[in-house]
């Protein structure tokens, strides 16, 4: 199937833009490209998330979202093991529940909004 339009970058809200920015720039090996209290964006050189502040943001927890979730995020990692203990290191936490850790984590951003780290294969 052919597009009409091809994917410019994703926009997550934040309540801190410009620490999100740092903490997935971590996770990524990405570069801060624009660092705002309002605003902060990464990118690689093709890709790029950005992060728009929005008053009075949580994210929703795991499992027991109080709001509902809106985005999750999966990254790929060779050693799960490796890959939680770089991500609590920036700032991530690690919920209790864990659904099947052997094959990913669920970890969450420290805006409280879960992303997981799985293996590639």
């Amino acid at each position: 199937m052919s597009g009409f339009a091809t994917l410019a970058m994703i926009n997550l809200d934040a309540s801190d833009p410009a620490g999100l920015a740092r903490f997935y720039a971590g996770v990524l090996g990405w570069e801060v490209l624009h660092a705002q209290d309002e605003y902060a964006m990464i990118g690689d050189g093709s890709t790029s998330i950005g992060f728009g502040q929005v008053p009075g943001y949580q994210g929703p927890g795991w499992p027991a979202e109080s709001a509902p979730k809106r985005y999750h995020l999966d990254f790929y990692v060779d050693d799960l093991d490796k890959g939680e203990e770089q991500a609590l290191a920036l700032g991530a936490t690690k919920p209790a529940e864990q659904p099947q850790p052997d094959r990913w984590r669920v970890l969450l951003d420290p805006s409280g909004q879960p992303f997981d780290i799985c293996l590639k294969s």
